[in-house]
């Protein structure tokens, strides 16, 4: 009797590298959490424009911040298919892997707002731990399984600079930056990142984690404070402003941050973290003027004959408010050769331009529980 030698289990990697030879040409299909969102919405918008060899499957549950209009003009196909539901639903989750052949991971759906996680932190813990490590545990059942079928699968989990903590007057945070994170947003999402690098760690899942510096652009929900600060200035409500209004926030232009995560995917080593930031550090109460000084222009005086600028209110401090937060993307600009492309006095101007363009999207979303939500926050 002959004895049948069981075959060799290879490696993840060698595995990998097998499948990649037979699929160079594959078309990505990429699960986006959370593209009904800010950032997401403009980051299928990008891909639609510029990559296509990709295709989106987009899994959102559309509250209060996910809104389908953010999409206008992305049309169900061959390219793109939205999919309303929970990314704590694994059900759900396993079965898009599985009916959809997903081979890379784009994460963004997450509790962001670090005022809603003061008032109720219990949903930023479910969906951000919780709804991470379902994510986590669907691709490594997917790739890791010995009759995986994805060839160079990428996993690129989407968090922030908050989970670093607070900075003094000088100095950046880099990717060795130990973690402090100082609110229950923050401390959410360094966990999903914890968890993201030990899947990696752990059983060789090629995850890729990206923190980045705030955010604006198009599509930003008005509960932050560029969106926020833009349409009380047109409509001559007060301006809030936390504290002595000198924390201090890098800005990152929502194109040039969905620009280097593609870049990221396409040629980050995986297990590595890449810092994102706009080189642009702000005071809160510039920003404000800022956006003020241009709505003058723009719009002329308030009807009284006053600045807007006269508008500033300053309120409570936010509990717990970090007082500057700064970047260091020089591992980006080496390894990948991503560097942000516009200043923030453009990007602003582009933003308050397309506000303007788009007042009646802005309209639309702040509906009846936004109102009491700015209530509660600010009086």
């Amino acid at each position: 009797m002959v004895a049948v030698k069981k075959p060799l289990r290879i490696g993840f990697i060698d595995r990998i590298a097998i499948k990649n030879k037979r699929s160079m040409e594959k078309i990505r299909t990429v699960l986006v959490t959370g593209g009904c969102g800010f950032i997401g919405a403009n980051f299928i918008h990008l891909v639609n424009e510029t990559r296509p060899d990709w295709r989106i499957v987009n899994l959102d549950l559309l509250t209060y911040a996910g809104n389908l209009s953010n999409l206008h003009g992305i049309e169900e196909g061959a390219r793109y298919r939205f999919v309303k539901g929970d990314i704590a639903d694994a059900a759900l989750v396993d079965g898009l892997f599985e009916q959809e052949n997903i081979d890379t991971v784009v994460h963004f759906a997450a509790e962001s707002h670090v005022d809603r996680s003061i008032v109720g932190p219990a949903e930023f813990i479910r969906t951000n731990i919780f709804g991470t490590f379902t994510l986590l545990e669907a691709a490594r059942k997917a790739w890791l399984a010995d009759s995986a079928e994805a060839a160079d699968p990428r996993f690129l989990h989407v968090s922030t600079d908050e989970v670093f903590g607070s900075l003094g007057d000088s100095g950046f945070f880099n990717e060795t930056t130990a973690y402090d994170p100082r609110s229950p947003y923050s401390a959410s999402k360094a966990s999903s990142d914890h968890l993201a690098s030990a899947y990696f760690h752990t059983y060789g899942l090629p995850v890729l984690i990206t923190n980045c510096s705030n955010n604006y652009g198009p599509y930003q929900f008005p509960e932050k404070l560029i969106p926020l600060i833009f349409n009380n200035a047109r409509t001559g409500r007060s301006l809030p402003v936390y504290g002595d209004g000198k924390n201090i926030r890098d800005w990152l232009y929502v194109n040039d941050h969905c620009q280097a995560i593609i870049a990221v995917i396409d040629k980050g080593t995986v297990g590595r973290s890449y810092n994102i930031g706009g080189n642009n550090e702000k005071t809160n109460l510039e920003v404000v003027s800022l956006i003020c000084d241009i709505l003058d222009e723009k719009l002329g005086l308030l009807p009284n004959g006053a600045v807007r600028r006269s508008l500033i209110t300053f309120v409570a401090d936010r509990l717990g408010h970090d007082r500057r937060y700064a970047i260091d993307s020089s591992r980006l600009k080496t390894e990948i050769g991503w560097q942000p492309s516009v200043t923030f006095g453009q990007g602003i101007a582009l933003t308050i331009d397309w506000y303007l363009t788009n007042q009646q999207w802005l309209d639309t979303v702040i509906d009846g529980s936004y109102q009491q939500y700015y209530e509660r926050m600010y009086g």
